[in-house]
C-alpha cells in the first residue's frame, strides 16, 4: 500500500535500474512513463535495431538528456550481465528468445518482468523454478490482461469468496481462427495501406484475431492462479459487463461453464456480427459466488452485477493499458520482492491447430501466420496428445500431412538437433507428466 513511499526513499538513495529487452509497442509505452516516475532508470534498452530504439525514446517524449543516459545496443547478453541493472523486462514477443533472455538473467541474479507471455506459457513453469532457486523474482507484467486478471482473482480469494470464472474480453468470431495476415486488416476495419502507413505487423495483429493470445493469456492465468481451462477450447461467448455473471456459471444453472473455477474469454460481438452491449473489448473480470446468503444479499444491496438467483456476480475492469502501468511489475519486483501475477503450476498449455489442410513437407510459419492457431487445452491433455506447443511451430517442417482442426504433434515435426528451447521444454514436460498422469 505505500509502494510509492518506498519508490521515493529509492530516489534519494538510488534508483531502481532497467535493463529493457524489446522497444516495440509494449516496450515504448512503459518508455513513456520513465521521464515522469522518480527513482526508476532505464540504463540499457536492448534491440535488434538499437537506432529504432533510440527513436522510439524520442517518439514517446524523452528529451535529449534521458537518451544520452542510455545505453542502446544490440547485445543482449551485455546488457543483461551489466552490474547496474535490478530488473529485466523481456519484450520482445518471441518465446525462445525470452527463454533465453530469463535464464541469463537469472544466472545474473536479475529480476524478471516477463511481458512475453509465449514464453511464459511455452515455459512458465520451469522457469519459475529457476527464479526461485536463482532467489529472484520473476513475475507477469502488470498492465497486460493476465496479471490484472490475476489481481481481480487474488483479491476475490482473500475476501473469502470462490472463483467461478475469470478472464478478459475480446472481438472474436467463431471463423477468426482461419484468419490469415491476408485477411487480418478486414476484422480490424482498416485498409492495409493504412495499416502499413501506421507500421502494423499483420503477424502480431493476426495472433489477437485467431485466437492464438486469447489462449496463451488464459493458459497464464490458469497457471498463475490455479485455474483450470476448457477441456476442448474457449467458448468465446458474447457477454458484457452486466451479463458477466449470468453467462459464466455452469451449464448446469443456464450458463455456458462445464464447471467452475475456469478461465474463459467474453467476446465483444454477438454470433450474427452484432457488438454486444457494454462489452468488455478491452478488460479483464472475474466472476465469483457468494459463499451464504448474506453475501448474495449485499450483492443486490451494493449494486453488484449478478445473475437470477443472485449467488453470481462480476467483477471487472473495464480497461487495461499495457506497457503504461508495467512500473507496477518492475517496482513490486525491485523494492518488495514480490511478483504481480507469477507461474505456479503447468495446468494450461496453447498447442498448434491446423488452420487448414496442411501437407507434409510444408514449414510452420508460428503464432499469427497462414497455417496453425494457439489453441488453449489442459496441460495433462496436452501432454497426453505430446501435442506441439504454439511457441514451438515456427519454421519446423512436417512430416505428415494435418487435417484443418488437427492438433500437431511433436512427433509430426521436425527440428534442429540441439535446438535449447525445445530441450528445455521437454525436459519440463518430462518432470510434469507424472504429475499431470496421477
Amino acid at each position: 500500500m505505500f509502494l510509492y513511499q518506498k519508490l521515493l526513499a529509492r530516489a534519494l538513495e538510488r534508483p531502481v535500474r532497467v535493463c529493457l529487452i524489446g522497444a516495440g509497442k509494449f516496450g515504448s509505452m512503459f518508455l513513456s512513463q520513465v521521464p515522469t516516475t522518480p527513482g526508476l532508470d532505464v540504463v540499457v534498452i536492448a534491440d535488434l535495431k538499437p537506432d529504432g530504439a533510440k527513436a522510439a525514446c524520442r517518439a514517446v517524449g524523452w528529451d535529449q538528456s534521458f537518451v544520452a543516459a542510455t545505453t542502446f545496443t544490440d547485445d543482449t547478453a551485455a546488457a543483461i550481465a551489466r552490474d547496474d541493472v535490478d530488473v529485466v523486462i523481456e519484450a520482445t514477443g518471441h518465446p525462445a528468445a525470452g527463454v533465453a533472455h530469463a535464464r541469463a538473467a537469472f544466472r545474473s541474479g536479475k529480476h524478471v518482468v516477463m511481458v512475453n507471455v509465449e514464453a511464459d506459457v511455452l515455459a512458465g513453469a520451469a522457469l519459475a523454478r529457476e527464479a526461485r532457486a536463482a532467489g529472484v523474482v520473476y513475475t507477469m507484467a502488470y498492465g497486460d490482461q493476465p496479471a490484472i486478471a490475476a489481481e481481480l482473482v487474488e483479491w476475490a480469494r482473500c475476501c473469502g469468496f470462490e472463483v467461478t470464472a475469470a478472464g478478459k474480453g475480446t472481438k472474436h468470431m467463431r471463423h477468426y481462427h482461419q484468419s490469415t495476415p491476408d485477411t487480418v486488416w478486414t476484422h480490424y476495419n482498416i485498409t492495409d495501406e493504412a495499416a502499413r502507413a501506421a507500421g502494423m505487423n499483420p503477424k502480431m495483429f493476426n495472433s489477437f484475431v485467431d485466437g492464438t493470445k486469447s489462449g496463451l493469456e488464459m493458459a497464464a492465468i490458469a497457471n498463475a492462479c490455479g485455474l483450470d481451462v476448457p477441456s476442448d477450447g474457449l467458448l468465446f461467448p458474447p457477454a458484457g459487463a452486466h451479463d458477466l455473471a449470468h453467462v459464466l456459471r455452469p451449464r448446469s444453472i443456464g450458463g455456458v461453464l462445464e464447471k467452475e473455477g475456469i478461465t474463459e474469454v467474453v467476446s465483444s460481438m454477438e454470433g450474427d456480427g452484432r457488438a454486444v452491449m457494454n462489452d468488455l473489448r478491452w478488460g479483464v473480470y472475474v466472476v465469483v459466488k457468494a459463499p451464504n446468503d448474506y453475501a448474495a444479499a449485499c450483492f443486490r444491496q451494493y449494486g453488484m452485477p449478478t445473475d437470477a438467483t443472485g449467488q453470481y456476480a462480476g467483477m471487472y475492469r473495464p480497461f487495461h493499458m499495457i506497457g503504461l502501468e508495467l512500473n507496477m511489475s518492475v517496482l513490486m519486483a525491485a523494492l518488495e520482492g514480490k511478483a504481480t501475477g507469477s507461474t505456479r503450476e503447468f495446468r494450461g498449455d496453447a498447442v498448434a491447430t491446423a488452420k487448414r489442410d496442411l501437407a507434409a513437407g510444408e514449414t510452420l510459419d508460428g503464432e499469427g501466420g497462414y497455417c496453425v492457431w494457439g489453441k488453449l487445452v489442459p496441460a495433462e491433455r496436452s501432454l497426453k496428445m505430446g501435442a506441439l506447443p504454439i511457441g514451438l511451430a515456427q519454421n519446423v517442417t512436417l512430416k505428415r500431412a494435418i487435417s484443418a482442426g488437427e492438433v500437431v504433434s511433436w512427433a509430426d515435426v521436425s527440428f534442429q538437433e540441439g535446438d535449447a528451447t525445445v530441450a528445455y521444454r521437454r525436459a519440463m514436460e518430462d518432470s510434469l507428466r507424472p504429475k499431470a498422469a496421477a
